[in-house]
């Protein structure tokens, strides 16, 4: 990725090598242990933030650990969402050992329990495809609203590079995947830096320009180090949500079926779907249906960046 970047800036080159090994480096702050676990289902469990009033739950995707919606103090999504005036509790999917399912089994077998384990109807905040989740669970159990965080729905508004790009990866590691029982986090992270290679190398150019023990610089590698963390995606998931949501767009042609009945992003609830401009991930194009608002930011910009703050009035608001 170094070479193709810098193929005409060998200066790239150069600084993105020292940003990596800069961050290779770089020291790490201890974790906060766990939140209590309020219900578990098969190693999957809803762990308390704290907050009084109606219940609102965090769904975090199956990709990435969900400590992005709680990275530390300043921008931690969870510590916000309880200010709200709303008891908070964050989705854990746990190991992937313990969840061999499909994308809608893990909705099926994991969410729609947990759900019902809390006894009254709650507001729904899904990311990334955590979000494509809430809304299927959402057809299915009762629910107060629904918000989406840079949410797809409309898989086939993709851009075809990008759906090029997952097709060609899952051909290369489709029977390895199969021989493990899971994709690896490596696999998918390497698509994810396909889709804006430059940008990929350039920020660890930029990382290496930091004062090393900077805010900035921490939170660099905090974010990097999430993105590269977390369980592999359970086999029987990967396959979904390439050949059945990418390749099939499942959601968006009103085709996905869980628990025998047909899922749509049309719901008898409040929906708000927050979108982030610039995009690569879950460009905005790909959004559900229903009332939709633009936050400035990247896919994970509008959850720790700056742009934060719009993206918890606007949370605020619709809670209310």
């Amino acid at each position: 990725m170094v070479r193709r970047a810098s193929e005409h800036d060998p200066e790239l080159a150069r600084e993105a090598l020292a940003g990596l090994r800069a961050y290779e480096a770089a020291p790490r702050l201890s974790r906060a242990a766990p939140k209590p676990e309020v219900a578990c289902v098969q190693g999957a469990s809803l762990r308390d933030y704290g907050g009084a009033g109606p219940p609102a739950i965090l769904i975090p995707s199956l990709i990435n650990p969900p400590r992005i919606l709680d990275l530390d103090a300043e921008v931690s999504l969870t510590s916000a969402i309880s200010r709200m005036g709303r008891r908070t509790l964050l989705l854990d999917w746990g190991a992937a050992s313990n969840r061999a399912y499909d994308v809608a089994g893990h909705i099926e077998h994991l969410l729609l329990p947990l759900l019902r384990s809390i006894g009254e109807p709650a507001a729904l905040i899904g990311y990334c495809l955590g979000g494509t989740m809430a809304i299927a669970a959402a057809n299915l159990a009762p629910c107060e609203r629904v918000i989406t965080l840079a949410s797809p729905w409309h898989f086939s508004f993709y851009p075809e590079p990008s759906r090029a790009a997952l097709r060609d990866m899952w051909r290369h590691s489709k029977a390895a995947s199969s021989e493990l029982g899971a994709l690896p986090m490596e696999v998918l992270q390497a698509s994810f830096w396909s889709l804006d290679t430059e940008r990929t190398v350039r920020k660890f150019a930029e990382f290496g320009r930091l004062i090393p023990d900077s805010a900035e610089a921490r939170r660099f590698v905090q974010l990097e180090d999430w993105a590269n963390e977390g369980e592999p995606l359970p086999y029987a998931a990967a396959q979904e949500l390439i050949e059945g949501l990418f390749e099939k767009d499942l959601p968006g042609t009103g085709a996905w079926q869980l628990a025998g009945r047909t899922v749509s992003d049309k719901l008898d609830v409040p929906l708000l779907n927050l979108t982030a401009t610039r995009d690569h991930i879950a460009p905005a194009t790909t959004a559900p249906a229903g009332q939709t608002l633009g936050i400035d930011a990247g896919h994970v910009g509008m959850i720790v960046g700056s742009a934060r703050e719009h993206l918890h009035d606007a949370l605020a608001d619709f809670l209310r």
